[in-house]
């Protein structure tokens, strides 16, 4: 069995504000542990991530520390969190606490998107 490779590439990023302004605007929201997820479909078939971690959560290596924890968590199970070919924009973001390793991050993670994942399914389709 090929397994996809594990990286985690610029056009899997949310970049723009625009594009976390719809993510927060449209998408459904899951909470777990310190983090809290927003996710809504996307039309490019991949998974995008975007991080949100504010200075409450601590001065800036505790900060970067999180957001490299979190997307790490992210490449190593962002194939088991989707089916295949399904696209989700999602947006992370991290309440003050203690900063949890990658395999917590990727647990809590797991568990908001698949939540995000099924509620987004029985939705009913945007109106064009």
């Amino acid at each position: 069995m090929d397994r996809p490779p594990l990286t985690f590439r610029r056009r899997q990023r949310l970049t723009h504000d625009r594009e976390f302004q719809r993510v927060y605007a449209q998408g459904v929201r899951r909470h777990r542990g310190p983090i809290t997820v927003v996710g809504v479909v996307n039309s490019l078939g991949y998974a995008r991530l975007g991080l949100a971690v504010g200075r409450r959560v601590g001065g800036a290596a505790v900060r970067n520390a999180v957001k490299r924890r979190l997307r790490e968590a992210f490449r190593l199970s962002q194939h088991t969190l989707l089916p295949p070919g399904a696209g989700l924009d999602l947006v992370v973001s991290v309440r003050p606490g203690r900063v949890e390793s990658v395999g917590d991050y990727a647990s809590m993670l797991g568990a908001c998107v698949g939540a995000i994942e099924r509620e987004l399914r029985r939705m009913p389709p945007p109106a064009p």
